[in-house]
């Protein structure tokens, strides 16, 4: 399983991995000493650079969420176990059960205190069941507003990673409330007294992603989404047919550029070239210094006027940032 998501290659990455692989032949040819073929393999890693910055400079929305459900990019585990030190987890809303789906916990970046709310997908078969493919369920939502109303009494900062398709929309879900829950976290987050950083590192679905998503700065990875619908529930919706996810994708304009426009997201994180998934270490170095350079920002902040900018910000949304779709 792990050689299978090792060799994960995305339709728009197959040129790429074969040139990579002719490099890495290459490189073995040129272990015997009669043979020097350093000019060679100089050269293919030249054009390799370059078609990769070509590539991604020109992903459409589709390809971009693509890339955003990567099996080999950094998930929400990733990160915790390698920016947030002495982390504790802790488990369960207190009136159903636990959700996998929903990671939380305290801990410290840099040193500093901070309660951790997180949506982990899973990658093997086994670890995806048992996460729910990264679909919270209500209580998910309730045991993240737990943590962030317990982190609200003592002022210790909130760090969501965001990476869900959405909710899950299952009847035992439905059952036990899942609307109202998530519309509970949406109303409490705004009253929560100490600074909410969330991340969106892959997928950013619906009001699954925003039940844990009103925050003081949000900040999208430059190969992630975020939407109020999924491609395939869109297409299901608007042509019953979820195979026209592509035109879906395109039509909702599905890039960080765009939500950043409609000021639906505060900055944008960059990604090694090709992707997190292609410099693991260096994209989970690039959130820390993001997630650290906020922190510290808002630490300046007194709780009134941090609370007034949280609602004012969403408040904003909408009023002057209304776009066409095609």
């Amino acid at each position: 399983m792990s050689d299978l998501l090792n060799n994960y290659t995305l339709e728009f990455e197959k040129p790429v991995r074969d040139l990579e692989n002719q490099i890495k032949e290459l490189q073995e040819a040129s272990l015997r000493p009669e043979i020097d073929i350093s000019k060679e393999i100089n050269a293919l890693q030249t054009k390799v650079s370059t078609l990769i910055k070509d590539i991604y400079a020109n992903l459409s929305p589709w390809e971009r969420v693509q890339l955003s459900r990567h099996p080999n990019r950094p998930h929400a585990i990733d990160y915790i176990s390698e920016m947030v030190e002495d982390f504790k987890e802790l488990s369960g809303d207190r009136h159903f059960a636990n959700d996998p789906a929903v990671i939380t916990g305290f801990g410290k970046i840099d040193g500093k205190k901070v309660a951790i709310i997180a949506i982990e997908k899973g990658r093997k078969t086994k670890e995806k069941v048992h996460h729910n493919f990264g679909m919270p369920r209500p209580e998910g939502y309730r045991k993240a507003l737990r943590i962030m109303e317990t982190a609200g009494r003592f002022g210790i900062p909130i760090v969501t990673f965001i990476d869900t398709p959405g909710a899950y929309p299952g009847i035992g879900a439905e059952e036990r409330g899942q609307a109202s829950a998530i519309a509970e976290n949406l109303a409490a987050m705004f009253d929560i007294k100490a600074p909410i950083i969330s991340v969106v590192i892959g997928e950013g679905g619906s009001g699954g992603a925003l039940g844990i998503a009103i925050a003081d700065k949000v900040m999208m990875m430059e190969y992630s989404i975020y939407s109020v619908i999924s491609p395939e529930s869109c297409a299901s919706i608007l042509w019953a047919d979820p195979k026209k996810a592509e035109d879906a994708a395109n039509s909702l304009k599905l890039v960080p550029s765009k939500a950043l426009e409609l000021a639906v997201v505060d900055s944008i994180i960059e990604e090694p070239i090709g992707g997190a998934h292609k410099n693991k270490s260096a994209a989970l170095e690039t959130v820390k210094k993001s997630i650290s350079k906020e922190l510290k920002a808002l630490s300046k902040v007194s709780t009134e006027k941090l609370l007034e900018q949280r609602f004012e910000k969403f408040r904003r949304m909408g009023n002057q940032t209304i776009t066409q779709v095609q």
